[in-house]
């Protein structure tokens, strides 16, 4: 079927788990119209979108259009961070075989690619351009961050949608990928109708009809794009600059060893790195100096999460490797938390393993023990510091929330803030904007320009985004 008539929401008031609340929702989208969603993080943008397919629990008002009707549901391509994590989870409780001697491989990337598909020739298409028809064989769970991306894109497009809803959908590509994907949404902007999830202006496609600007649970402005008045406020409204930033002080009694200030921090000679006889990173040499900022970039798959995870100790590759870091030649005899002391870490992988009842205060205060959870008594100083950092991101009054029912984008800036506590002498940020809202966006790239302006602290820096560069990272390196 198509989307022939308009979805309707009327004073919709909608439940998600007690967690959060959207109220009093009017909202008509029709079938030739392109919609983006949004607003500052935490407001119910992933929500509304959401919806859209079927999620929450509706206490009051009417949605129409989109629930099942006659016997016939319309069929809604879906892509959004909270999917591609479920997806994920999935795949690692098929660990749990361990415990019967049986080592699970995993599910292969073709069998989700092809799952429910209903345009096998288009997923094939999709997978060549975006350069996954190698991997097709692979586990799943051993995709980047990106490429797992790229599988949850193409499903939903070779699902012969009714609608598409894609939250977020160009975070975490590459530059060829992003424009690859673009140019085929394009395609589609005469027989689908979009709603999607951005944060950042930049990268509203062309083809957008209409904005949503949702704030505190509720739809605040609707706004057509080619409304120039309209559009120019709601941009003001969403590139408020933060100024006067203060980053927090580290805590005098728990600073890290001090380092031989004549030695480099990193030092990786003739590094290779290979999965299945593949080589992924073929004999790269490259040395981070003390006080030394680094931009590090490359296409999805390309090497850099498991360079990142050779320096922070967690790649079973270090030992088959010429690698020094913070003083120590990896494999003579140091342990991985004396590694870890000297970094603070943000990914997307970290923030998928930071589960359970862990409150926001003591997610930051977990940084200054690199551990993922508290489990150790902290100091009335640290807990200062903590309640400092939780003022600068405007949580002053949440620091007993639940870090697992935060929206992505609050989480994100928590994790920030934990990698930041302990003024680590490297800090490694892997794509540390992905999933933040403008505002928050400037807020974080401030943030950073302070660190790496005369902290001590030398930064290596993941970013897709050649706008989002940071001013006094003046060293770059590329892989791929």
């Amino acid at each position: 079927m198509t989307l022939s008539h308009p979805i309707r929401f009327d004073d919709l008031t909608v439940n998600f788990d007690d967690r959060f609340q959207l109220n009093h929702i009017n909202w008509q989208i029709e079938p030739q119209q392109h919609w983006v969603i949004t607003g500052t993080n935490g407001a119910g943008k992933s929500a509304l979108a959401a919806v859209l397919t079927g999620a929450g629990d509706i206490v009051s008002g009417t949605l129409d259009g989109i629930a099942p009707s006659a016997g016939i549901t319309p069929r809604v391509g879906l892509v959004s961070f909270e999917a591609q994590a479920v997806l994920i989870e999935t795949e690692r409780k098929k660990d749990d075989a361990d415990i019967m001697d049986v080592i699970s491989e995993g599910t292969p990337v073709y069998e989700i690619l092809f799952e429910d598909c209903q345009d096998i020739a288009l997923a094939k298409e999709l997978a060549d351009k975006f350069d996954l028809t190698k991997l097709l064989d692979r586990s799943f769970r051993k995709l980047s961050t990106g490429e797992s991306r790229k599988v949850m894109l193409i499903r939903a497009l070779a699902s012969k949608p009714d609608l598409l809803v894609l939250d977020e959908p160009f975070d975490g590509l590459d530059t060829h990928s992003l424009a690859m994907l673009q140019a085929h949404l394009q395609t589609l902007i005469k027989t689908v109708p979009m709603v999607m999830v951005l944060n950042r202006f930049d990268e509203f496609p062309e083809f957008i009809t209409h904005i949503a600007y949702i704030d505190q649970g509720q739809l605040q402005l609707q706004v057509q794009r080619d409304d120039a008045t309209a559009f120019d406020e709601l941009y003001k409204l969403l590139h408020l600059k933060t100024t006067d930033l203060t980053v927090p002080a580290p805590d005098p009694d728990t600073q890290t060893p001090a380092l031989n200030p004549g030695e480099p921090l990193v030092r990786l000679t003739d590094l290779t790195i290979k999965y299945d006889d593949k080589k992924i990173i073929d004999r790269l040499n490259w040395t981070v100096e003390p006080n030394q900022h680094w931009q590090l970039s490359g296409p999805n798959g390309s090497g850099k999460t498991g360079l990142l995870s050779i320096i922070n100790g967690d790649h079973p590759q270090c030992y088959v490797n010429d690698i020094f870091v913070f003083g120590f030649k990896r494999g003579s005899g140091e342990s991985i938390w004396q590694i870890k002391q000297f970094i603070g870490y943000v990914s997307t992988a970290l923030q998928w393993e930071y589960k359970g009842t862990t409150g926001l205060r003591n997610v930051i205060l977990s940084g200054f023990h690199d551990s993922n959870g508290l489990y150790t008594r902290c100091t009335d100083r640290q807990k200062t510091i903590a309640n400092e950092w939780l003022a600068l991101l405007g949580m002053s009054d949440r620091g007993d929330e639940i870090f697992s029912k935060l929206s992505y984008g609050d989480q994100r800036l928590l994790l920030i803030a934990r990698a930041m506590v302990k003024h680590p002498p490297l800090l490694i940020l892997d794509e540390p904007c992905l999933g933040l809202d403008d505002m928050n966006r400037q807020m974080v790239l401030a943030l950073i320009e302070k660190i790496c302006a005369g902290s001590g602290i030398s930064v290596i820096y993941v970013n897709h985004h050649p706008e989002d560069k940071i001013k006094g990272i003046e060293n770059y390196i590329s892989l791929g």
